[in-house]
């Protein structure tokens, strides 16, 4: 590609940071992902993006997808060369865009893997015997309670957390900022970890949660931490935290069935998104009722 090219790249980048205000790792996927579509076109000559046709974007879908290059990849990669062209529209740097209208096969949808509520019980039952286990406890608990993401649960800072009124503050994604209420247990877990946190915070720290050398606690560490506790306290299968985040979804839909208020906690700006819980509940009964009622049962 030529330098022209690269620095609209570059351009682009800073429009997903400033602008849209992506998060680091949605950026480093869009970068990947127009990286690879960048090479495809300097191995044809194409050295301009305004020169890339419909027809080289279906080439490059179909030869990526005889490479075994994934339905789901795929689809993240034309979703990252239509949100730049889209870009590129806005700014008038081309006319057309080529990603449109680009027919890909449809990935299959897997439902989510969840917690029930004995074993989530059984996950956050942590002793806390100590400020490790307490924080981790505190970590988990509002994990669950609020529904977060693992990067809204790593940023959130010691002044978003509001326990008299019961609610915290999060930024997701895009920069959208939401208010949500804390259960609880939740409340009562995080008051302990806040007075055992001024033993490890310095002054000017603002995290909510920290190391032992009063450093913010990344999102892997927390990520680690959760595979854990859940060994330590027998859960049986690998729990990542986003299975919590399920869970808080699947088990307030259950006990409610207000899918636009699960959809608000959540944050998902497309209630179709949620939707994929009505379907796991609806798993969920349908395997009640087969093991359940005489005419579902198996003739032997």
């Amino acid at each position: 590609m030529s330098a022209d090219a690269q620095a609209w790249l570059e351009k682009f980048f800073t429009h997903l940071s400033g602008e849209r205000r992506l998060a680091a790792l949605t950026r480093e996927n869009y970068r990947r992902d127009l990286a690879a579509i960048a090479a495809f076109c300097a191995q044809r000559g194409i050295t301009e993006w305004r020169a890339l046709t419909h027809h080289q974007v279906r080439d490059y879908a179909a030869a990526r997808h005889r490479a075994g290059l994934s339905g789901r990849s795929l689809q993240r990669q034309l979703s990252a060369l239509r949100g730049f062209f889209n870009y590129l529209l806005r700014e008038g740097a081309v006319e057309q865009s080529p990603a449109l209208g680009i027919a890909l096969p449809k990935p299959p949808r897997h439902l989510p893997a969840v917690l029930d509520v004995e074993q989530m019980g059984r996950l956050l039952d942590i002793k806390a015997t100590d400020a490790t286990a307490q924080r981790d406890r505190a970590a988990l608990e509002l994990l669950y309670s609020s529904g977060l993401r693992l990067s809204e649960l790593a940023s959130l800072n010691v002044a978003d957390v509001d326990l008299r009124d019961a609610l915290v503050r999060v930024t997701g994604k895009g920069g959208k900022t939401r208010v949500l209420p804390v259960g609880g247990k939740a409340r009562a877990a995080l008051a302990g970890w806040l007075k055992q946190r001024t033993l490890w915070a310095s002054a000017s720290e603002s995290a909510l949660f920290i190391t032992r050398r009063g450093q913010r606690l990344t999102p892997r560490a927390l990520q680690m931490r959760l595979r854990r506790w859940a060994l330590k306290q027998g859960i049986g299968m690998p729990v990542h935290p986003h299975m919590l985040r399920h869970s808080f979804a699947s088990h307030l839909l259950e006990s409610s069935g207000d899918l636009r208020a699960v959809q608000e906690l959540l944050g998902h700006s497309n209630i179709s998104t949620t939707q994929i819980y009505t379907r796991l509940n609806f798993q969920h009964l349908a395997q009640v009722y087969d093991a359940a009622h005489p005419r579902a049962k198996r003739q032997k």
